[in-house]
This record gives C-alpha cells, structure tokens and sequence, in this order.
C-alpha cells in the first residue's frame, strides 16, 4: 500500500469526508474502504485517534447518538479544507494511483496462481492416462475459472475507481480555483464601496485616516494630543514622515478568514473615523483634505489586494 496519508494526508481527507456529511468513527472507516474498492481499509486505532485530535483543534466537534460519537466539521475546519484545496485535489489523484497499483498487485498475484494451477494441471494430465477427468481435475479447473473471472472484476473496478477519483480531481481543482476568485472579487468589491462610500461622506477623517493609512497624517485617536488641542494636519513633508499607529485594532483576534478579518477592521476604520467627527466637528477644509486622504488609501488597498504578477 502506497503511504498516501503521509505527512498529515489522512487528516485532510477525514476533514474532507466530514465535510460531505456528519458521521461516526465507523461509517469514516467504511468509507475510506469503499473509496479503495476494498483494497485498503484503515484500522479504527487509525482513524479514532486522530478524529480526536481533530476535535481538540476544534476542527471537528461531536455529539452523542445512541451512544456513539457522530462527528462534524466546524468552521475552523472547512476553513483549513478550502486553504488545502489545491493539495486535496492532488490527494484524490494519489488515491486513484494508489487504487490502481493495488490492483495491479492483485493481477499479478492473480496471475501467478493461475500460471501454478496450470502447471499443476498439466502435471496432473500426464501422469494420469485415465481418459474421463477426476473430480480433482474439475475442481482445478473450477478454482482457475474463478480466479480468471475474480481477475477481471478487480480489474474492472479499479478502472472505474480510476476514472472516477480523477473526475473528483478535475471538479476539486475548479472549485478550488473559482473559490479563489470569489475570494479575490470580494475583497475587490468591499474596497471598492469603501471608496464610494468615504469619498461622499461628511464625516470628519482627517488625521486618522492618513495614520492608518500609511503615514500621510498624524495619529488622531479622541484624547491624542491634536485632537484635543485642534491643530491641523501635517502636510507636505512633515505628513510624509509621520508614522501610522503599530498597534491599531490589535485588539481583533484573527478568524482565520481573511475575507472576514478585513471587514472587521472596515467596520472598526469607519468606527473611529465617526467618533472623530463627532467629538471634533467638521469643516469644509478638513473634509476636502479627507476626501483626498480616502482616495489615496483606497488605491493603495487595492492595488495590495491585487493579485502579483
């Protein structure tokens, strides 16, 4: 048996199937059987122990049914599964090949009985001058029949199992792929209604968004030394050298989805731009000077959410 579980495969597949449907210790075990043709089948010491690691990486939960665990995927895990698309694709290929080796062993194992039976029989034939067969010599020839019909059967299952982990390949890599460009859209279209959204808006940005943005203003949180004093933004040379503040939103503990993380730090952005407005007040200068701080920001967000080239 090829180690196709290597190096944390196993792990990733059991995500996989968790994915599909909840299920038990047991069905897992009879479905990774059925997805080798009954070739291969994993020991429950296999399977269980890291169903309960998955579990304590909280990337599977569990409840009790009639007195058995019935294991799901939670959001952690799928999350793990789409990062991972691209190397399950290549895992569904791996199991295609490893299915096919296997009964390529068969066959030749296969073969080689019957190449002995044959031998056997022939022996049988020359030393025995008795016209009519034996009723050893019929059961030989029924033992040969079998193998030769147990042969094709194998044969005919490990192609269709072939054709049909590379079909589940060719779909996982597109899936894989189309989510990626989900991804990339959405990001694209948030940063897009920021922009929209900001450049129309009359409320008061100042400082604060040239200090999250990359050091085009000073830092103007409420309580910060310009803020309460009412000085005016730096421009110019000074406002390139002011620098934006490191520990902004630290407070945001990851998910794990950037996607979502981004939009947490939107809400938190457009949070402290409001309260700013509203401890401060707003000018017409001020919100020109703003307007121009948001277009700028804006480009640089997402020429950064752009893919490399």
């Amino acid at each position: 048996m090829p180690p196709v579980f290597a190096h944390g495969r196993l792990r990733l597949y059991l995500l996989k199937l968790l994915d599909e449907a909840p299920r038990h210790g047991y069905e897992v075990i009879r479905l990774l059987e059925e997805r080798f043709q009954g070739l291969y089948a994993p020991s429950a010491g296999t399977v269980y122990p890291r169903l309960a690691k998955l579990e304590a990486e909280g990337l599977v939960t569990y409840a009790t049914e009639g007195g058995r665990k019935v294991y799901s995927i939670t959001d952690a895990g799928r999350a793990e599964l789409a990062d991972r698309g691209g190397e399950l694709a290549d895992l569904e290929l791996e199991i295609r090949d490893s299915v096919s080796e296997l009964a390529a062993e068969i066959r030749d194992d296969v073969r080689g009985a019957a190449g002995a039976l044959r031998r056997e029989m022939r022996a049988a034939a020359s030393a025995s001058a008795a016209p009519v067969e034996d009723a050893s010599w019929a059961a030989a020839k029924e033992e040969l029949r079998k193998a030769r019909q147990e042969w094709k059967e194998q044969a005919r299952r490990a192609k269709d199992e072939s054709r049909r982990a590379r079909e589940e390949a060719q779909a996982a890599r597109r899936q894989a792929k189309e989510a990626q460009e989900r991804a990339r859209e959405e990001v694209l279209r948030i940063a897009s209604q920021f922009q929209e959204q900001f450049a129309k808006s009359g409320g008061m940005l100042g400082n604060l968004a040239g200090s999250w943005l990359g050091g085009t203003a000073t830092t103007a949180r409420p309580g910060a030394a310009g803020a309460a004093t009412g000085a005016a933004a730096p421009t110019g040379a000074a406002a390139d050298t002011a620098a934006a503040d490191p520990h902004w939103a630290e407070d945001l503990t990851p998910t794990g989805d950037p996607a979502r993380d981004l939009d947490r730090l939107l809400d938190r952005f457009r949070d402290d731009i409001r309260d700013a407005a509203r401890d401060h007040g707003v000018t017409p200068a001020r919100l020109a000077e703003a307007r121009a701080h948001l277009a700028a920001a804006a480009d640089r967000i997402a020429e950064t959410l752009r893919p490399k080239r």
